[in-house]
């Protein structure tokens, strides 16, 4: 399988991604404040940073990648996640494209919820696998982040986010 998503665990910051919509931030792990520490629930193997939804409502960071020609089969993961009982949340969804940018097929994961995180700040992993859909030739992979509740804060946290594809 091959990796096509640059920076997914935001070690570089917001490198790879375009910034589509909001103030999306790349956060330490060591921040404090109530943002998301080594000790939370998160990734066995985190780096130093995760993405954030930054100080506005909704974040969105996007790329687009070029399917390899003999993709028959991909998968998609991330760590996803947010602060305490707020439902701020993020969604990653991946959009396989034809080559006149006809939609082929949908892919979505998340937003995990303050209940699944049973009230905790952290991340759970969430992951879909599949076969790329006939005709495809692009993918566009995208991560939402938005602020459900009160505060000043968009919540909605990432973290090694892959998508991958391979053939049979």
């Amino acid at each position: 399988m091959t990796e096509l998503i640059v920076n997914g665990a935001a070690e570089q910051g917001l490198t790879g991604w375009l910034v589509v919509a909001g103030t999306p931030v790349a956060l330490r792990y060591d921040t404090g404040q109530g943002y998301p520490g080594p000790a939370d629930p998160g990734p066995p193997q985190r780096g130093s940073s995760f993405f954030g939804g930054g100080g506005t409502p909704l974040s969105t960071l996007r790329q687009s990648v070029t399917l390899p020609r003999r993709s028959s089969q991909f998968a998609v993961s991330a760590w996803l996640g947010g602060y305490a009982s707020q439902q701020d949340g993020a969604r990653l969804s991946v959009e396989f494209l034809d080559a006149g940018g006809t939609p082929r097929g949908l892919v979505v994961l998340g937003p995990v919820t303050a209940e699944e995180r049973s009230g905790r700040t952290g991340l759970l992993e969430r992951s879909a696998t599949g076969t790329v859909p006939p005709g495809s030739r692009t993918a566009v992979v995208t991560l939402q982040m938005t602020r459900s509740g009160g505060g000043t804060s968009n919540d909605g946290y990432a973290d090694n986010i892959s998508f991958t594809v391979g053939g049979r």
